[in-house]
């Protein structure tokens, strides 16, 4: 993977607003019309808002009008009744604003949060090894919530009070050019002001995601693999680590702090100066009471707005960064991808062929060198070889979970790339050292949620592999509750879900890459057992460091340093007296 990518990933890559912008537009455009009728409302409250204090105007200036002759009660009746009713319409409108632009938030951030999920999901093994768990998981779930606070509320409030502003500053230059004039020197110093913190925070706010981020991967790798934590007295050094990550954010935290502590209190300076300027000028320009309190009002909406446009400023910085992070994301490409003319494939055979293969994880550090073997169908072959020979990866480039540098891999004669990836993958069934299962049921780990399989089919591919010897003794059956990682299930009774989930899916491929290590020896008999019942579904790849498990194999290969040195049967193989017959040597020795 190229630096750029590396960065991009990491989120460190800045995106320019115009871009940011573009990409932002493509999840709201499908809002416009929702938007619009809620910017309409906007407008109206914006307007109602305003017109506010000319109502108090009036009704104070005729509170104050000396002469009783001209003083009314159907005319303060009029005003109040005015008051209420627009008070009353500006609510109404509020609430079917908030309801518009709440749904079509959320439908925005859904679309988002989806293909934010959707991409990570199509990314290549090599590219999620390059990505911390804990990042993920930040992006997919904090920083969408960032991005629908902008689009349910931010961007609305952020409109509202920018309207307000303007509409505020038009209505005091009609009531009197002088003050206003004296006013607007105000404007220009919030506007300075706001434009110089917005830059400042936005760096810090970059920074905090940042350090969020750091936290968050953190404490998911800490928190995974808390028992060796434990086991070998880590937690005073994984404490001390913590603490430097948590005092990192803190630090970042008071800046933002420092940040606002300034820029507040002097907007709120500003708001004092300029009423008592107001309450100075106007008694100087002889205006009415109704009208200086007219003045006081309007200042109230104009500097309230501005300080909350401080606080949206932050919210949109916030948003800005996270923005970053998700699209960084979504701009890199996946490694494997279908191609344009790629085919579907209902029915393996189960040939197949490696031809001059050579792969590295790396540039230039060659796992694989020049590997070529045919596996004929419903055969079964066996790999072996020391650590780090690339059995395990020969399995996982079957399945395309990385791409190839040099040579072909061949499955019934078609180059795997020509294959749809979804087909591919369909038809092979993993069976791993590590098997991982799923908070929920038996039955949900073993269906993964398919509905279409039912419960004597599950239970029938349960006693295919033996699962149904503890399955049947659990309270529950197939609904007996399973734990996050299945950590309430020995090793052994989660290999035989493994087993389950994969014959009742039905491959015509096998792989088993240590899938019969560290197990009891009782379920050892029962896995060979099911194995033996397996090996007739169709190709079976084995991958074991256990001799005795693939004596009966069609084929073995011996690979060392990712070159193939020996091919045949077990006897054939002790024949040539070469690694294999070391090997078994060994082994058997050691017994």
């Amino acid at each position: 993977m190229n630096v750029e990518t590396l960065e991009q990933l990491k989120g460190d890559k800045k995106i320019p607003t115009s871009i940011l912008l573009r990409k932002i537009w493509k999840y709201l455009k499908k809002e416009i019309p929702s938007l619009i009728i809620a910017l309409v409302l906007v407008i109206a409250n914006v307007g109602f808002d305003v017109v506010f204090p000319l109502i108090i105007e009036k009704i104070t200036n005729h509170f104050s009008n000396t002469d009783p002759t001209k003083f009314s009660l159907t005319f303060l009746g009029l005003m109040a009744g005015g008051y209420l009713a627009l008070a009353i319409v500006g609510q109404a409108f509020l609430y079917i604003e908030s309801i518009i632009l709440q749904k079509a938030g959320q439908r925005i951030v859904y679309r988002l949060r989806m293909d934010v999920f959707e991409h990570i999901e199509n990314m290549s093994q090599n590219q999620l090894n390059d990505m911390p768990v804990g990042s993920l998981v930040t992006r997919v779930a904090n920083y969408t919530t960032s991005i629908s606070d902008l689009f349910t509320h931010v961007l609305v409030n952020l409109v509202r009070n920018a309207l307000t502003i303007f509409g505020v500053f038009i209505i005091m230059f009609t009531k009197s050019i002088p003050l206003s004039g004296i006013m607007s020197i105000f404007v220009v110093i919030i506007f300075i002001a706001s434009f110089f913190f917005s830059k400042a925070i936005r760096k810090i706010f970059s920074n905090e995601r940042k350090y969020i981020s750091d936290l968050n991967t953190f404490l998911n790798e800490n928190l995974s693999g808390i028992k060796i934590v434990q086991l070998f007295n880590q937690q005073k050094r994984k404490n001390e680590e913590f603490i430097v990550k948590n005092e990192t954010l803190r630090k970042q935290r008071y800046k933002l702090t420092i940040a606002f502590g300034i820029y507040r209190p002097f907007i709120s300076f500003l708001y004092y100066f300029a009423i008592a300027l107001t309450f100075f000028f106007g008694m100087k320009l002889s205006l009415t009471p109704g009208s200086v309190l007219a003045f006081y009002l309007y200042l109230s909406k104009f500097f309230n707005p501005v300080q909350n446009i401080a606080d949206q400023l932050n919210e949109i910085q916030k948003a800005n960064a996270a923005c970053e992070k998700l699209f960084n994301l979504l701009d890199v490409p996946s490694e494997i991808v279908d191609r344009e003319d790629a085919i579907e494939i209902d029915q393996f055979e189960g040939r197949i062929e490696f031809k001059n293969v050579w792969f590295a994880y790396n540039p230039d550090e060659w796992i694989l060198k020049d590997v070529s073997f045919v596996i004929e169908p419903k055969k079964t072959v066996a790999f072996v070889g020391a650590t780090g020979a690339g059995k395990t990866t020969i399995l996982s480039l079957i399945v395309r979970n990385y791409e190839i540098q040099k040579g072909e891999i061949l499955i019934d004669g078609i180059n795997i790339n020509n294959i749809k990836i979804k087909s591919l993958r369909k038809a092979v069934g993993q069976m791993l050292q590590d098997v991982f299962l799923f908070s929920g049921s038996i039955k949900s780990n073993i269906t993964l949620h398919d509905e279409s399989f039912s419960d004597e089919q599950v239970m029938e591919a349960c006693r295919y592999v033996n699962a149904d010897s503890f399955i049947n003794k659990a309270e529950k059956g197939l609904d007996e509750e399973v734990i996050e990682r299945g950590e309430n299930l020995s090793q052994g009774q989660r290999q035989l879900l493994s087993f389950a989930r994969t014959v009742l899916h039905q491959p015509q491929i096998l792989i088993l890459d240590e899938a019969t290590a560290n197990i009891d020896t009782e379920t050892e008999v029962l896995i060979q057992q099911s194995l033996e019942k397996m090996k007739t579904i169709g190709t079976m790849l084995i991958v074991a460091h256990r001799l005795s498990t693939i004596q009966k194999a069609d084929l073995i290969v011996v690979l060392q340093k990712g070159e193939v040195i020996e091919k045949g049967n077990h006897q054939e193989l002790l024949k040539q007296k070469g690694f294999y017959y070391r090997l078994y040597q060994l082994q058997f020795n050691d017994r």
